[in-house]
């Protein structure tokens, strides 16, 4: 089999539509490593080589899933989140339920709640039974790399999957916006707020002020991260 050469591929189509057609593959190209590279980044240790070791024991001692904890557990829904680069969140909604067991109303509200280092959402979802019937809608997921969440186990990328997901519940334009965070819980929803997240209350249980004494950067101190306006903010903490 013959090839043609440059020149003749230029001859036959011309030079303007070759030049084209090669910069359309490179920036194809580009997007694609960029898009692969994405993971890779998020996915990388902050903390050094203690934050893989720590994410696989507290992983490990949330246990295995197992949604036969939610039988009997009425207006529960099943979810898949899919992040910005490509990692799929498990998790479950217990839907408002004020009228239980029909809803026949709009949820009040929403409540996130993010768990501690060592639970998973199908662990505590029933806990939250009382909100859904005040009218809130529940949501809890299990980390990246948690239970039925796949991806590696870090803390920028799980900060990162915070913002996508708070991002996302605001733009369902509830009217009442809640967040429960409990220990490990605080330290991923601190470092995941920003201005633009209006929030009306949020509970920070028992969530540890620094992770610097660990290994981690300073910049993921949780109170490091405080906002300016920490009025909507309740802070608990045991002696």
């Amino acid at each position: 089999m013959v090839y043609p050469t440059l020149d003749i591929v230029i001859r036959n189509v011309g030079w303007k539509k070759y030049v084209i057609s090669l910069l359309l593959c490179l920036v194809a190209s580009t997007a694609i490593a960029a898009k692969s590279a994405m993971p890779m980044k998020l996915e990388q240790s902050v903390c050094g080589i203690k934050e893989p070791i720590y994410f696989w024991l507290w992983s490990t001692a949330a246990g295995r899933p197992n949604s036969k904890r939610l039988s009997g557990l009425g207006g529960v829904v099943d979810l898949s989140f899919t992040t910005q680069d490509g990692r799929r969140l498990r998790g479950y909604k217990l839907r408002a339920n004020k009228t239980f067991p029909e809803q026949t109303e709009p949820a009040r509200g929403f409540l996130l709640v993010m768990q501690g280092n060592a639970i998973l959402a199908d662990q505590i979802l029933g806990e939250y039974r009382a909100y859904a019937h005040l009218g809130y809608d529940v949501y809890i997921y299990d980390y990246r790399g948690y239970g039925r969440s796949n991806g590696k186990r870090r803390l920028k990328a799980i900060v990162n999957d915070i913002k996508e997901i708070l991002t996302s519940l605001i733009a369902q334009a509830y009217e009442k916006r809640l967040v429960y965070a409990m220990s490990l819980g605080g330290v991923f929803l601190l470092n995941a707020l920003n201005a633009d997240m209006q929030l009306d209350k949020i509970i920070i249980d028992s969530t540890p002020s620094r992770l610097s004494d660990y290994g981690c950067p300073i910049e993921y101190d949780p109170i490091e991260n405080l906002p300016d306006d920490c009025s909507n903010i309740l802070l608990l903490s045991s002696a």
